[in-house]
């Protein structure tokens, strides 16, 4: 372990991070000990649960105290996503893994290209499955991650880490900042090199772990809501939802195909007959379906609609018959 810590320092040392605060966490909040749970190591397993439970409890304020920053930063991302750009997460461990499932979740809920929200995790794919200590601690394979997603001007990128300290992380902002793109920081300590280096800065303060460190925990709950509002508010802006409907899925299977043709017959409020035929002459477009049936048009012109509205349904249909 001392060879290993000294080679570990020796890199970081290299790439311009402070050891005594950024590699070991010196006055981290989500690294302090929970004096609600001293004693966790001898209840039973109920009052384990329930202490788990009381702490978790307190991850929804904590993100309702940053609406306002969470909001600010959907904005950004839309605005970046509406001129061609991307969503970009950038995290270790926990964090990076979050980021990868939200940016994996996209193409089949909103539709979206495989490459406009992205994730990228120290390590790649073997980090998804597995721990690989130590990529995270050199800041130069954040920023070469960063250069090698192709990042610009255009993209928005967020940068994940609980601790706010992450030098993977660090490196990667700072890179995403010098290339132009609107950077966002995610994590759970105010104050953090993280909210210092990025333009908006998300700080859910969830407070001590229920195991001291394990970030898994209401930190990675808390990234976890906050990356879920990024995103869905990101694809209702885009004109990705109709009423609370997930209209711009693509019906790929048996569950998603039944699921598109119950989404039609509920706004268009036809038979289930008339909406799998709709469905069939819009290609499959839930979209285009509903502006066909709505709009009392053919397939071609729901099609343009659609275009001259910027894909959103409710402006496609022009005053319609839309059923709220």
């Amino acid at each position: 372990m001392g060879d290993y810590r000294a080679g570990l320092c020796s890199a970081i040392e290299k790439a311009g991070v402070d050891l005594d605060d950024e590699l070991f966490l010196a006055g981290s909040l989500t690294e302090s000990r929970n004096p609600a749970t001293m004693d966790i190591d001898t209840k039973s397993t109920l009052e384990i649960l329930e202490l788990i439970n009381a702490e978790d409890a307190k991850v929804i304020g904590a993100v309702r105290a940053e609406l306002p920053n969470i909001a600010r930063a959907v904005d950004v991302v839309v605005e970046r996503l509406s001129h061609g750009g991307r969503l970009i997460y950038v995290g270790a461990g926990t964090s990076g893994r979050l980021g990868v499932l939200d940016a994996a979740e996209c193409p089949p809920t909103y539709n979206t290209p495989p490459d406009l929200v992205r994730g990228i995790i120290a390590g790649g794919v073997p980090a998804l499955y597995s721990s690989i200590e130590g990529l995270e601690d050199v800041p130069a394979l954040g920023e070469a991650a960063v250069m090698e997603a192709g990042a610009s001007n255009r993209d928005a990128v967020v940068g994940l880490a609980a601790s706010g300290r992450t030098p993977f992380v660090l490196g990667a902002v700072r890179k995403a900042r010098e290339l132009g793109a609107a950077t966002i920081g995610i994590t759970c300590n105010r104050p953090s090199p993280l909210v210092e280096s990025v333009d908006i800065a998300i700080v859910p303060r969830v407070g001590p772990e229920v195991v001291a460190g394990s970030t898994r925990m209401k930190a990675g709950t808390a990234q976890k809501l906050v990356l879920n509002m990024i995103s869905t508010a990101t694809m209702i802006r885009l004109g990705k939802v109709y009423s609370n409907l997930m209209v711009d899925l693509k019906p790929t299977n048996i569950k998603l195909r039944a699921r598109a043709r119950r989404m039609i017959q509920i706004v268009a409020g036809v038979s289930a007959e008339d909406a799998a035929r709709a469905l069939k002459e819009a290609d499959d477009e839930v979209k285009v379906a509903l502006v066909m049936l709505l709009g009392h048009t053919d397939a071609h012109q729901a099609r343009e609609r659609l275009r001259q509205a910027q894909g959103v349904v409710r402006r496609a249909i022009s005053g319609g018959n839309v059923k709220r």
